[in-house]
């Protein structure tokens, strides 16, 4: 099987072809987007840090924003930052252009302001949306598509049909050799000794148990003993009871397969199959983090209903809660209801679902792309100074 998608110089392919506008600090968010302004075909992203950083969170930042630079879905890569941060954009610059496509640099100190920058920028973008147009897509196998997996604002039909149907369709994905990304560690609590039983290696059962026991003493040096803590206060009205619950379905996303790789927040899988990334529960770090590990598409779960997008890669928005569908189908693309009233299969809902995320992966625009949804942030584990 094939998707329509973007071959790029490194060998990547992606579902969508964006000329990327990287602001490398918090300092030059607004000169990027002054340049990106309403341009079709370019994104700007809303990157606030990139100085006051240390030690793991600058590396964090750092791996991020490579991660979406060199990611298959940018085209070209626009970098614009003040001169005088933590975070180099040259160095920035040069990390992205190795994977062969073009990179250009602004600096807003050594061209004389915002105004001059500004010009320049919206002459660099002319030409590299010029470039863009030029591409084509192309018929690319399944086994390059990288899906991440994600679940937001969930309630009852989540874990027992939502999941399901996304798990079966990326079994599907996976048969056919390509990649599924599990995350939200916090989400694992409960059941994580079910998900490691599932890895292919001791060493990556390991990996899966080392990163909740970080999380759980994490929380515990904040005070707070996390596999006592309720759910949200949405998951709760929607009928979830207790962490483990919420944990079961959450896993349900990944399917049947074998574990095969743990990965750490931002970071591309080396292995084709079910990965898992460890990420934080909070939606839009985690997906960030999926994005820059190379996710070209994001399957995203929710029973009562969220509108968070990324810059980047298109999200798929499933539900299983026929009224939240009718109520936020502005904001919804798949209704897998009908698991639940008994008129679908969760197999039939999952062989539905991997099509539209194929016809997704091919240029169909989700609701999500469609109303402009592009949220962006960084994991961070330790205070900026």
């Amino acid at each position: 099987m094939t998707f329509q998608g973007y071959r790029r110089r490194d060998g990547g392919a992606g579902t969508r072809n964006l000329v990327l506008v990287i602001p490398s600090v918090g300092c030059s968010q607004s000169v990027a987007q002054a340049i990106t302004g309403r341009a079709r075909g370019a994104v700007c992203l809303p990157n606030v840090l990139g100085c006051g950083q240390v030690g793991v969170d600058r590396t964090l930042v750092e791996r991020t924003l490579v991660g979406f630079g060199v990611h298959p879905n940018a085209f070209a890569v626009l970098v614009v930052g003040n001169g005088c941060e933590h975070l180099s954009p040259r160095a920035l610059a040069e990390a992205i252009a190795g994977s062969g496509k073009r990179v250009e640099l602004l600096v807003i100190q050594e061209l004389g302001g915002t105004r001059k920058t500004v010009a320049r920028g919206r002459q660099l973008l002319k030409e590299l949306l010029a470039e863009a147009a030029r591409c084509t897509r192309e018929p690319v196998p399944v086994g390059e598509l990288i899906l991440g997996t994600e679940c937001g604002g969930s309630d009852f039909s989540s874990g027992l049909a939502a999941n399901p149907a996304l798990g079966a369709a990326s079994d599907l994905l996976v048969a056919r050799g390509g990649t599924v990304m599990l995350s939200e560690t916090p989400e694992l609590i409960g059941a994580e000794h079910l998900f490691a039983a599932r890895a292919r290696s001791p060493a990556v059962a390991q990996g899966v148990l080392d990163a909740v026991a970080w999380w759980e003493t994490r929380a515990l040096a904040a005070g707070q003993d996390i596999r006592q803590v309720n759910p949200s206060p949405g998951n709760i009205a929607g009928g979830i009871t207790t962490l483990e619950e919420k944990s079961l379905g959450c896993i349900h996303k990944g399917g049947t397969s074998p574990l095969l790789e743990v990965v750490p927040y931002g970071v591309r899988p080396t292995r084709k199959g079910l990965v898992y990334m460890d990420t934080p529960a909070h939606d839009i770090e985690q997906l960030t983090g999926m994005v820059a590990g190379g996710a070209q598409v994001v399957a995203f779960t929710t029973g009562l209903g969220t509108p968070c997008g990324s810059p980047l890669a298109p999200v798929l928005k499933i539900t299983a809660n026929g009224d939240t569908y009718r109520k936020l189908r502005d904001d919804l693309d798949v209704d897998v209801s009908g698991v639940l009233a008994g008129r679908e299969t969760v197999g039939a809902a999952g062989e539905r679902l991997f099509e539209e995320i194929l016809a997704v992966a091919s240029g169909k625009r989700p609701r999500s792309e469609t109303h402009g949804h592009r949220d962006f942030c960084i994991f961070q584990t330790t205070l900026n100074i």
